[in-house]
């Protein structure tokens, strides 16, 4: 830990401070990638199959690597790897602004870079999340979480918004060789650039290094994540949330990332604004859950594994609204809720896991609860892309929220599902 003597705050630990700092304007950029890349795919193609092709292009070497990325990170300093990860990022979403700046962007070069930054967020992912705790002392890592989630969330509030202004503001009929939209488009791919910049100089500047962090450093990388793999199928709850969380990301993740562009692109009144609209209503759904997340818990009482479950069967009826929706200001009501419902679930299951894991597991922990939300979700996508060529979009998003809450529904009677909540130390496996 951190040498120095604890204080009542993270903020007053300055290490916490620069990764706080850099991790928050990281978060506010990626943000305006999030809505211009599927816009870009868009106006490229016009095909919601291509956007489906993109989002699995960056979700296959994600979910190939996370694993690996979750072994790599336990076993070598978390600072380290997430430089790496980020300074790649950064000179990816370089080459795509300057692409889309000069008219030059194609979409085998989109497939491209969407490749690499899937393979670098493999690695970032839990090198970030095994980060935190190697610079703060035990008994400051709440308060320090709820932190970075609310930077994270309020990013999730304010930065879709931004981004839709800032398309919109460069909106232009497309040139012989360009892309419509293509000004605005670049100054949002600038604007996550420089927020990856900005994140490396706060990374460089961490006095911490590599004699902290809980290593592993027998067997080889395959070995150890195979050891991770066992840890998590022997502990029941977290074995049983992490199948679920699959479950869900195949048949929602995927119809929610392809059709909300097209939602925005086909049926509300303001295009790449009413995306950032929806995004931004999401997130500060987000927001508002994570402060009442911790009120909600006690309300529940250790059934952790119930209140989520009946926070999913409510979300999935609210995802299933959007069939009927045609007005931005609709859809904004209903993804303020699902996010509303996703923040206060969200807080307490990250906790729940902190508590229940040991540090030297958490890397990999992190990397398997990340591949089944966020490298299965994205694979679906590509499905959800080519289905909206034989069924409507109201349909495919009435089928995804139904399937989420009958999901939840039939996991009600899951003994293992409702133990979530309980802590336990795991032993950590090499």
């Amino acid at each position: 830990m951190s040498s120095a003597t604890p204080q009542a705050s993270p903020l007053a630990h300055r290490d916490f401070r620069l990764l706080f700092a850099g991790s928050s304007i990281s978060a506010l950029g990626d943000q305006f990638t999030l809505v211009a890349l599927p816009w870009l795919v868009l106006k490229l193609t016009g095909s919601p199959a291509a956007l489906g092709l993109v989002l699995a292009a960056m979700a296959l070497p994600r979910a190939a690597f996370m694993l690996i990325g979750g072994a790599v990170v336990d076993r070598l300093s978390p600072r380290r790897v997430l430089l790496w990860a980020r300074a790649i990022n950064a000179v990816l979403i370089g080459m795509l602004t300057l692409l889309v700046f000069a008219g030059a962007i194609r979409m085998p070069v989109v497939y491209a870079l969407a490749l690499g930054i899937g393979l670098s967020t493999a690695f970032a992912y839990p090198a970030g999340s095994a980060l935190l705790p190697s610079l703060l002392p035990p008994q400051l890592l709440p308060s320090a979480n709820a932190l970075m989630m609310g930077a994270r969330q309020l990013s999730l509030f304010v930065g879709p918004g931004l981004a839709g202004l800032v398309i919109g503001a460069g909106a232009a009929p497309a040139t012989a060789h360009g892309v419509v939209d293509a000004g605005g488009l670049g100054m949002a791919f600038a604007v996550d650039t420089a927020s990856f910049l900005v994140s490396l100089a706060s990374l460089l500047l961490i006095r911490q290094r590599d004699d902290v962090h809980a290593r592993v450093i027998e067997g080889h990388v395959l070995a150890n994540v195979l050891g991770g793999l066992r840890a998590i199928w022997a502990d029941l709850p977290l074995r049983a949330f992490v199948l679920y969380v699959a479950v869900v990301s195949v048949f929602v993740g995927g119809p929610l990332q392809v059709g909300l562009p097209v939602l925005a692109d086909t049926r509300l009144d303001h295009g790449a604004a009413s995306l950032g609209i929806l995004m931004t209503a999401n997130g500060g759904g987000m927001l508002v859950g994570g402060f009442l997340s911790g009120w909600v818990s006690r309300i529940a009482r250790g059934q952790l594994g119930l209140m989520i479950l009946c926070i999913d069967s409510l979300a999935g009826l609210a995802l299933a609204a959007l069939a009927f929706d045609h007005s931005t200001v609709m859809g904004a009501a209903l993804l303020a809720t699902t996010g509303l419902l996703a923040g206060i679930a969200q807080i307490a299951v990250v906790s729940w896991i902190q508590r229940r894991v040991p540090p030297a597991m958490m890397g990999r922990t992190m990397s398997v609860l990340m591949f089944a939300f966020m490298g299965l979700g994205p694979l679906s996508a590509a499905l959800a892309g080519s289905l909206l060529k034989l069924v409507s979009l109201p349909a495919m998003f009435a089928a995804a929220g139904l399937a989420l809450t009958a999901i939840a529904l039939t996991c009600m009677s899951s003994p293992a599902l409702r133990a979530i909540g309980t802590p336990l130390r795991v032993p950590a496996t090499e």
